[in-house]
C-alpha cells in the first residue's frame, strides 16, 4: 500500500493514472490526476486543513448503491476504484479520504471509520472521525453533511462499530467504544486491502 499512496507527482503517478485510463477511460486519468494535485498542495498543511481539502475533494463524486454500482450488495471500493468510476456509497467516500489522510501523515491512532445509524434516513451509514486528542470529541467527515462537524453536533448519527488499520471497537453511548479485536476481523476490510496492494 505504501508503495501505491505516496505524495509525490513523480513518473509514478503518471503511470498509475495511465493504468487508471485504460480501465475506467480518459476522464478518470483526469480524476487520479487532481486528486494527486489536493495531495500534493495539502501535504505541508495542518490536520484541519488536510481534513478540509480530502473531505471537499471526494464530497465530488456521486453517490451510487452497491448493488446498482458494482452488483453486489455490499463492496467496499479502493480509492482507485472510486476515483476510477466517479462514485459510490458512504464505505467508499470513507475509505477514499482515510487513505488520503494516511498519506497526508495523519497518524491512523487520530482516525476511526465508523459505522453508524442514520436516524433521520433509518439506514446504515459510514462516516470517518478524527481525534484531535485520544479524548477528544472527534470531527466528523460525511458525504451526507458535507459540513466538518464534532460528533456532538451529530445527533442524527447513532454509532455502532468503528476500526482503522489495527483495531476493532463496539461502540458505546460515551467515549470510543470496546476494544473487540483487530479490524482483520472484518472481512469487507481484509478484501479491500489486498485489492489495494494488488493494484500497482
Amino acid at each position: 500500500m505504501a508503495g501505491l499512496l505516496i505524495a509525490d507527482s513523480s513518473d509514478k503517478y503518471t503511470q498509475l493514472a495511465k493504468k487508471v485510463a485504460r480501465k475506467y477511460g480518459p476522464d478518470a486519468e483526469k480524476r487520479i490526476v487532481a486528486w494527486r494535485k489536493v495531495v500534493d498542495g495539502v501535504q505541508n498543511g495542518t490536520d484541519l486543513e488536510k481534513l478540509i481539502s480530502v473531505n471537499n475533494f471526494f464530497n465530488q463524486m456521486d453517490f451510487v448503491n452497491d448493488i446498482d454500482h458494482w452488483g453486489k450488495e455490499d463492496y467496499w471500493a479502493t480509492p482507485i476504484e472510486f476515483l476510477g468510476t466517479r462514485g459510490g456509497d458512504c464505505e467508499d467516500f470513507t475509505i477514499a479520504k482515510y487513505f488520503s489522510l494516511r498519506e497526508l501523515g495523519v497518524p491512523d491512532e487520530k482516525l476511526r471509520l465508523v459505522y453508524v445509524k442514520a436516524l433521520k434516513l433509518n439506514q446504515h451509514h459510514m462516516v470517518l472521525a478524527y481525534y484531535h486528542k485520544p479524548t477528544a470529541i472527534p470531527v466528523l467527515l460525511d458525504n451526507l453533511d458535507k459540513t466538518l462537524k464534532p460528533a456532538s453536533k451529530r445527533r442524527d448519527l447513532l454509532p455502532i462499530y468503528s476500526f482503522n488499520a489495527k483495531n476493532l471497537w463496539l461502540s458505546k453511548e460515551k467515549g470510543r467504544g470496546v476494544l473487540v479485536g483487530g479490524s482483520s476481523r472484518l472481512s469487507l476490510w481484509t478484501d479491500l486491502n489486498s485489492r489495494l496492494t494488488a493494484f500497482n
